[in-house]
């Protein structure tokens, strides 16, 4: 518990470093740039809060549980698609190259954080529903999954609330992808190698505790 805490506070100073240095590059330059990320920061907390349910949600009916897993899968590659905010980057003389080198790295690394949190949560709670063996499958596939949505925001421009206000284009989007992979190579050339860096991430994570 005093683990988790900390662990609060501190994604709660980075959010505060993050926003001081975007206030700070705003007065400086008098442009508006970088202010989407503290709005990519809010989309990548929600999987994390959503995440810190299921240990309440395990015990009870299945519909719930399901509806509230469905519920974080959906907004989970919000906290990885910062790490393609780097996009961002380029030396335009309006503010340092090496200060937007910060924001948008600390950014991404709050979003990584709050991904990451969130995933060790949805770990727990597999394990809890399925057992130890069921994580060697299921944490690459969730990280596929997520990888998959990162490309559907960031080349395809969908973000999670089309589910709602335009299921079916999205739908159609996504098996088109699924059933023509050949005609969509890049979609899955982004989707795996985004994949592997972020389960590379996954497992240094989870050993560098055990090398202390």
């Amino acid at each position: 518990m005093k683990s988790a805490r900390s662990f609060n506070r501190l994604l709660g100073l980075t959010f505060l470093f993050v926003a001081v240095l975007i206030i700070a590059r705003i007065a400086y330059t008098g442009t508006w740039r970088h202010i989407f990320l503290l709005w990519n920061i809010f989309l990548a907390w929600i999987p994390f809060v959503l995440s810190k349910y299921f240990s309440i949600y395990q015990y009870k009916s299945s519909w719930k549980q399901l509806f509230l897993f469905g519920s974080w899968l959906l907004f989970f590659p919000n906290a990885l698609y910062i790490v393609t905010d780097l996009v961002h980057l380029q030396e335009n003389g309006a503010a340092p190259l090496w200060y937007d080198v910060v924001v948008l790295f600390t950014s991404s690394l709050l979003g990584l954080a709050f991904g990451y949190g969130s995933l060790f949560y949805a770990e727990a709670y597999l394990h809890f529903k399925f057992g130890k063996k069921a994580l060697s499958w299921s944490m690459p596939l969730l990280l596929f999954l997520g990888s998959f949505g990162v490309y559907l925001g960031r080349f395809e421009r969908w973000n999670s609330w089309d589910i709602v206000h335009n299921p079916l284009d999205l739908a159609e989007n996504i098996l088109t992808h699924v059933f023509s992979p050949v005609d969509h190579i890049r979609t899955w050339a982004v989707t795996v190698t985004l994949t592997v860096l972020f389960y590379l991430l996954y497992c240094f994570m989870k050993m560098i505790p055990q090398r202390k």
